[in-house]
């Protein structure tokens, strides 16, 4: 092998004329994308985080994968969730695509809308293109498994 052959699936850094490409992997079994809906087991911190939630906003709850436990604020129009480093929610996984997904607010609703990612982005185990979030939704991005919670003030206005 010369200095210049690159094994399948290996990556380059990118400096002295080298190039980098992308290396999104795909799952092997049906079984990685099996749905286990979501159980009350929110510990008192994040239960407290949902109930500072101010209207118009959202919060992703990261339950699986690398960054299990981390908290994401949704309080913008258009979140970015994807590999890419400079995605508003980044995960470093092969599973996830570059620019895997976004989460667009319109008002106190909230949509997730897949960007052609090689794994697809699923909602309560269905693989979707685009599709409205509510309360206690499962997404699934690569092998990253999140629970939305909206605004409990936008949850009241709705009666829901």
């Amino acid at each position: 092998m010369t200095e210049n052959d690159v094994p399948e699936g290996a990556v380059r850094r990118r400096g002295g004329g080298e190039t980098a490409h992308d290396t999104t992997q795909t799952f092997g079994h049906d079984s990685d994308l099996s749905f286990v809906p979501f159980g009350a087991d929110l510990t008192e911190v994040e239960q407290s985080a949902i109930a500072a939630l101010p209207s118009g906003s959202a919060l992703l709850l990261v339950r699986s994968g690398a960054l299990a436990g981390a908290r994401y604020l949704l309080d913008t129009g258009v979140t970015t969730v994807g590999r890419h480093p400079e995605a508003d929610i980044f995960f470093d996984d092969v599973t996830v695509s570059r620019r895997h997904a976004e989460v667009i607010r319109t008002g106190t609703v909230f949509e997730v809308v897949d960007q052609r990612s090689l794994n697809g982005t699923y909602v309560n185990g269905e693989r979707v293109d685009r599709s409205e979030l509510r309360n206690g939704y499962e997404i699934r991005v690569g092998k990253f498994r999140l629970n939305f919670f909206a605004s409990p003030a936008d949850l009241a206005a709705a009666g829901a």
